[in-house]
């Protein structure tokens, strides 16, 4: 059902009826061995312009802590329909988060970026922990994170 809503609100108002197909991305997510509670993480999607495009995962369960992940907070405004059924428990310092998705063909190597943004109670917040263009050259390369995570890959 998420990879339902995940693609159906990012590919809807992206693609012309009839020419839709996609195709399995998993995206691994490892963080940093650091001291605190869960991370809060957030992946979302921006066009070429830079505009919120849609929200793919929301690591993390408490709805009061999600002004904490800033560049998505400021695209939505901290709209929390864009998050509607898309989220999970928040990950723990060396774990890895891994999901599988079935994303639009029309995200890749048409200039929109993967943005992961991260918080950590008690620590900084991190807007764009990472970002990654979806391309298919991009596609299995390692991409390192500014704090809290070690390393993100797509596949």
């Amino acid at each position: 059902m998420k990879t339902l809503l995940t693609t159906l609100a990012l590919t809807t108002a992206m693609i012309l009826p009839g020419s839709a197909m996609a195709r399995n991305v998993t995206l691994t997510t490892e963080l940093n061995s650091y001291r605190g509670n869960g991370a809060y993480l957030v992946l979302y999607v921006t066009d070429a312009n830079g505009a919120y495009q849609g929200t793919l995962w929301m690591a993390g369960g408490k709805s009061k802590y999600y002004k904490h992940l800033p560049g998505w907070f400021r695209a939505t405004r901290g709209d929390m329909a864009q998050i509607s059924g898309i989220t999970g428990a928040s990950v723990g310092a060396g774990r890895t988060l891994e999901l599988n998705f079935d994303l639009s063909d029309a995200l890749f190597d048409a200039g929109y970026e993967l943005h992961i943004d991260s918080s950590v109670e008690n620590g900084r917040d991190i807007a764009n922990d990472v970002v990654v263009p979806l391309t298919s050259a991009n596609a299995g390369k390692t991409v390192r994170g500014k704090r809290y995570i070690k390393n993100f890959t797509f596949r």
